[in-house]
């Protein structure tokens, strides 16, 4: 086993894990803000927020599937030590994680059942940078409305128009994180 593949994990696993978790559920509560999440120190091209999700939200029971440019056999050397999490295609995973380009189609990705919606798969797309300007978002955690630049606006709708069904999504640069939940509303 490589040496960089034992390394990048969190320095100290139960107190960075809990502000990572509590950075992620922060994101996920206020869909639209952008919280700083690190801990993780991922082989490239990962960053710091991808990582730490991964650390986080990922476990030898929950499938993750690696697109594109993040499919490298150092990325499923160190998936494969931190984490446990099996890698698997996009129609089985719990989580995903590559460029937008590279995670789409969004259809074999798991939406979810109506007597079990929980189900479902969250993307985790990595992006140059986040912003808060472009689409309006609007519902379940927003006093009144928020923007968040998104790559797909139509895709998102319709993403929403499926809930209770759907897939949630995770945004990460450099150690920031933003989400996207099925719930918000896209105008």
């Amino acid at each position: 086993m490589r040496a960089d593949t034992l390394e990048g994990g969190f320095a100290d696993p139960p107190r960075e894990a809990a502000f990572a978790f509590r950075g992620l559920m922060r994101a996920m509560a206020r869909p639209g803000t952008i919280e700083e999440i690190a801990g993780a120190t991922p082989p490239p091209p990962l960053s710091p927020a991808a990582g730490t999700a991964l650390l986080t939200l990922c476990d030898p029971d929950t499938p993750l599937y690696l697109a594109g440019a993040c499919d490298t056999p150092e990325m499923r050397a160190w998936v494969a030590f931190h984490t446990g999490a099996p890698l698997t295609g996009p129609a089985h995973c719990a989580f995903a994680l590559g460029g937008w380009e590279d995670l789409l189609p969004l259809d074999p990705y798991p939406v979810g059942t109506p007597e079990y919606p929980d189900r479902s798969a969250t993307l985790i797309i990595e992006c140059a940078a986040l912003s808060q300007t472009g689409a309006t978002l609007s519902g379940p955690g927003i006093r009144d409305t928020a923007t968040l630049a998104l790559p797909d606006t139509e895709l998102f709708r319709r993403n929403n128009a499926r809930f209770p069904l759907g897939l949630d999504f995770l945004f990460t640069a450099g150690r920031e994180i933003a989400a996207l939940p099925r719930t918000t509303r896209i105008a």
